[in-house]
């Protein structure tokens, strides 16, 4: 018996990730997919590319029909899914959030980064932080999962291993990382015009991101302590892909290569490349998979981590898979073992 799955939002990028992914899942039936402004709409109609994969049409979000899945993703924007979660919870339903409602627990501090007033708080305690590497256990049993942000799960994977073992000089950690202009999602805006981005580079959000917060929240709690973090994203001018350029102050002289590929011998999407690599963005492509390669110029006391994903897949769809076949028991890597895509 396949599981049945509903997806809230199903038009913006992460929404379609998930329809392509799901579609080669050998254990899930995508059951209910909502949108407000396409409802009475076939998927296919909007996406061509899943002609063949999906007879399904886009309905309102309606609680009493969506309460007859196994589990839902909301692909939606940020303050979207507090709204519903609660009533989904009740009625049984297991529920994946792809947006920031249930990522950081200081309600005062995501109601400042996000500029709303969080509409159910009462359930952030019970959410579990969806990156498997570091809470796969309490994933299992969770009914209510906060996927990570993507620049958060690049960052947060490339600096655990220095952190988790108190290599790192805690006061001054540097996440400088990239961003293809898919991660600002589908809604049109100015700013993301090719003739904007194109044959162009720039950093935003120095003064602050709405990430900040939650890779810091990672970081402490591996560290066990409070970290100090300097962190700027770019945007670049291509369609997938975050390259996250990680800093690190090291003064105890240890095998970085074998630390790394210690710490991710069993996770199986997560690549520590051979010394002195560097992983490029289009190497993990439409793949559920983070590389990454660790360094020391010149055999100094800076350490440099060099992480990759697909912000579409391990940095939001991929992941939420990975999430969901841990939740309802499934295999771990069902729906997700694709190659990346090249060129």
């Amino acid at each position: 018996m396949r599981v049945k799955v509903g997806i809230v939002g199903g038009t913006g990028y992460a929404g379609v990730e998930l329809l392509r992914l799901l579609a080669g899942h050998p254990d899930v039936e995508v059951a209910i997919i909502t949108s407000r402004s396409e409802a009475g709409r076939p998927v296919a109609d909007l996406f061509p590319s899943l002609r063949s994969h999906f007879d399904i049409t886009f309905s309102n979000p309606d609680v009493e029909q969506l309460e007859a899945c196994n589990l839902i993703f909301f692909a939606t924007p940020n303050g979207t899914a507090m709204k519903m979660v609660p009533a989904l919870l009740e009625q049984g339903c297991r529920v994946i959030d792809l947006a920031a409602d249930f990522r950081i627990k200081d309600i005062a501090v995501w109601e400042k980064w996000y500029r709303m007033t969080h509409a159910c708080p009462e359930q952030v305690d019970q959410a579990v932080y969806g990156l498997p590497e570091v809470n796969r256990e309490a994933i299992k049993h969770a009914n209510l999962v906060a996927n990570p942000g993507c620049y958060p799960t690049a960052a947060t994977l490339g600096f655990l291993p220095l952190i988790e073992t108190g290599l790192a000089d805690l006061s001054g950690l540097v996440a400088d990382c990239k961003s293809g202009v898919s991660g600002a999602g589908r809604s049109a805006s100015t700013a993301m015009l090719m003739s904007e981005v194109g044959e162009s580079f720039k950093a935003y959000g120095v003064p602050g991101h709405r990430h900040l917060p939650e890779i810091g929240q990672n970081l402490s709690l591996a560290a066990g302590k409070p970290i100090e973090l300097t962190f700027v994203p770019h945007l670049l001018p291509m369609i997938r892909g975050i390259h996250a350029t990680l800093y690190s102050r090291v003064a105890t002289d240890v095998d970085l290569q074998a630390l790394f590929e210690s710490r991710y011998s069993d996770e199986p999407f997560v690549d520590v490349l051979p010394a002195g690599s560097h992983p490029e963005t289009r190497n993990v492509r439409g793949a559920n998979s983070c590389s990454i390669a660790v360094h020391r110029p010149q055999a100094g006391d800076v350490v440099v981590v060099l992480s990759v994903i697909d912000n579409l897949v391990k940095g939001a769809a991929g992941q939420a898979i990975q999430n969901m076949n841990l939740m309802l028991g499934l295999d771990e890597t069902a729906g997700l073992e694709v190659a990346a895509l090249l060129p």
